[in-house]
Parts: structure tokens; C-alpha cells; sequence
């Protein structure tokens, strides 16, 4: 039976939580978002032989721009073709939503050690236009201190493009509405973070070792509240001279890399 590409259905769980399960140690966040990728719409798997074995989504984000997320392939059905194929048919859904006046450009982002999505995106048209690091750090490593949730305004928003968890939106009036509903912005003695409303990837919108230092135990606060012994700090490649102060502060990149390890990718289609 031929593959089939086809919207995701709520049947379809059992599926996709293997897949979730067999995915980066079990840490994947596919199952977790299931029921809310399927209301969004634009959720799409891969069947074989009436068995779900890839995943897809497109998300509309600020500045109509589609966002490719939750590429994924069962690792048993791996090297066979089937992640291009997800990709090229996410290629033509965003072509068609770009004809339709939705959408005027596709993005995402990956980890840099994701060397086979890049090379996809290298042979597509899709360019890097920006590139962070993400850090890792535990809950135990702080001592807890719990910050004030306050409203963003766009001059919170200090970044150019600002990371929310994995997606990245750039700063416009557009996209501080979008993080209104989509994220969480707090204080702590006057430095901001945000959180997505799910998850635990922070990003200091306050920038330097002081401010880390200052920052890191809210976040650590956060982190607890939603049930997590670790949590992620997204930063910018500017941070890179700043290496070996923040692994001071209690932070650690996942491979140790020293260049920035999350690349965010742009495909223009108008």
C-alpha cells in the first residue's frame, strides 16, 4: 500500500504517543501537545499499511508566516524516504497558503546536530536567519525564588526576533498579541523573562551574567511549579564570549558545542 499523508485524527494518539516515547529518550513533547495541534488544524502523519509512523505541523505565526514543526518519523521506519517526503508535502502546503494569501514565507527551527532536517532545508531554498543557543540547567542547581507574572508591553520585547520556547517571532505589535496568548511574561527586581504557556524554555529578554544570575532562580521557580526537574534557557549567538561565565551560573549546553546549537530557518515563497 502506497504511503499516505493525511490530517491527524483524534484516533490517531496511540500512534503518535510511540512515536513521542521512542523520540529524544522519551522526552518529546508530541504527545503533550496532541489535542492542541489538532484543534489548531494543519496537523498531518504519514500512514504505512494503516499504521501511523511520521508526523507534521504547519503553525501560523506573526507576520504570516508558516511554521514547520513536529517533523517526525518512527524510528523503526527511518531512512527510507518518508521525512522527505513529509517535507516536500509541507513544501506544498505552504506554497498553497502562500497562493492563498495566508501565508508569505515558511520557517522553523532545529537543533544543530540535526544534520539530516538541515540538509533538507540546505536543498530546499530555506536559509538561516538566525541562530541561538539553547542551555540547559536543573531546578536543584537554584535556590527557588518566585517572580511577579506581569503583562508584556513591545518594549519588553528587546529582541529583534524573540525566541518563545522553539518557535521565533520577530518584534511587531502583531507578535507581542501573539506572545499575549501564547506565552508568559515575568519580573524579577526588574528583569523580564518569558515561558511559553507549556513547557519550560525560558528567555530572558535582559541579557549579561548579572542578570542571569539574578534571573535564573525565577526561572528555576517556574520550572517547579510546572513539574519539571530541568529546565532550557534560549540566548542569543551574541552570548558566545560569555561561555565560561555562564556555565558558572549553573548552565550547560547539551554537546558541549561552542557555537551556537539551535539554527532558525526561512524560506520565502512571495
Amino acid at each position: 500500500m502506497e504511503p499516505l499523508i493525511r490530517e491527524a485524527r483524534p484516533d490517531d494518539r496511540p500512534f503518535i504517543e510511540e512515536i513521542s516515547r521512542l523520540t529524544w529518550g522519551g522526552e518529546d513533547y508530541l504527545a503533550r501537545v496532541f489535542d492542541e495541534w489538532l484543534r489548531d488544524g494543519h496537523f498531518y502523519v504519514l500512514e504505512v499499511d494503516g499504521k501511523v509512523i511520521g508526523t507534521a505541523k504547519l503553525t501560523l505565526l506573526p507576520g504570516k508566516v508558516g511554521w514547520l514543526e513536529g517533523l517526525r518519523v518512527h524510528p523503526d521506519y527511518r531512512g527510507r524516504g518518508y521525512g522527505r517526503k513529509l517535507h516536500g508535502f509541507m513544501l506544498e502546503l505552504g506554497e498553497r497558503l502562500a497562493r492563498e494569501g495566508k501565508i508569505e514565507a515558511l520557517e522553523f527551527a532545529t537543533y544543530f546536530l540535526n544534520r539530516e532536517s538541515i540538509a533538507m532545508a540546505e536543498r530546499t531554498g530555506f536559509h538561516v536567519r538566525a541562530r541561538f543557543f539553547v542551555f540547559g540547567a536543573k531546578t536543584e542547581s537554584f535556590e527557588p525564588e518566585e517572580p511577579e507574572r506581569i503583562e508584556p508591553t513591545l518594549e519588553d520585547l528587546t529582541l529583534g526576533t524573540v525566541p518563545v520556547g522553539w518557535r521565533f517571532v520577530r518584534r511587531s505589535r502583531e507578535a507581542l498579541e501573539w506572545i499575549k496568548e501564547n506565552a508568559e511574561l515575568y519580573d524579577i527586581n526588574g528583569f523580564h523573562f518569558l515561558v511559553p504557556k507549556e513547557g519550560a524554555t525560558f528567555t530572558p529578554l535582559d541579557v549579561g551574567l548579572a542578570t542571569l544570575k539574578a534571573i535564573l532562580p525565577a526561572m528555576a521557580w517556574v520550572a517547579r511549579e510546572r513539574g519539571r526537574e530541568e529546565f532550557d534557557v534560549m540566548l542569543p549567538s551574541g552570548v558566545k564570549p560569555l561561555l565560561p561565565g555562564l556555565k558558572r551560573l549553573g548552565l550547560f549546553l547539551w554537546d558541549e558545542a561552542e557555537e551556537p546549537n539551535v539554527l532558525a530557518f526561512r524560506k520565502r515563497l512571495v
